[in-house]
């Protein structure tokens, strides 16, 4: 059975949920949208460390650590965005770190969205 993890992040139009947790993962998708619902101005690193943070707040909404994330999937809009998107990713986790894969792709569902983080956890 899964069940939603309940977040205070912005309630989403969508029919999605932030965080998800089924036979023992967590599974969570996040972006970088403030408490509004609007993507952050300032590039990829404010857009980066706002899907950190959104991350991070979903991780321990669910009473877990950045330590049981097991898998990040990174996706960016261009290549040259991942040293800045690198540097504020590597504030959230210590080793041994989580496995991780990082795409470039020619868009995301809001055209102004330069990141996205997709990730799995471990659930005691």
């Amino acid at each position: 059975m899964k069940q939603a993890v309940k977040t205070d992040l912005f309630a989403s139009k969508a029919p999605l949920e932030w965080a998800i947790i089924a036979n023992g993962t967590l599974s969570t998708a996040q972006i970088p949208i403030d408490q509004a619902g609007n993507v952050v101005e300032g590039g990829i690193e404010a857009q980066a460390r706002q899907t950190m943070e959104n991350f991070k707040h979903t991780i321990e909404a669910a009473e877990l650590t950045m330590n049981d994330v097991t898998q990040v999937l990174i996706y960016v809009t261009a290549r040259d965005q991942l040293p800045a998107f690198n540097k504020v990713y590597a504030e959230y986790f210590q080793p041994p770190y989580p496995n991780r894969a990082a795409m470039i792709v020619a868009g995301l569902a809001r055209e102004e969205m330069l990141c996205e983080v997709v990730a799995y956890a471990a659930v005691p």
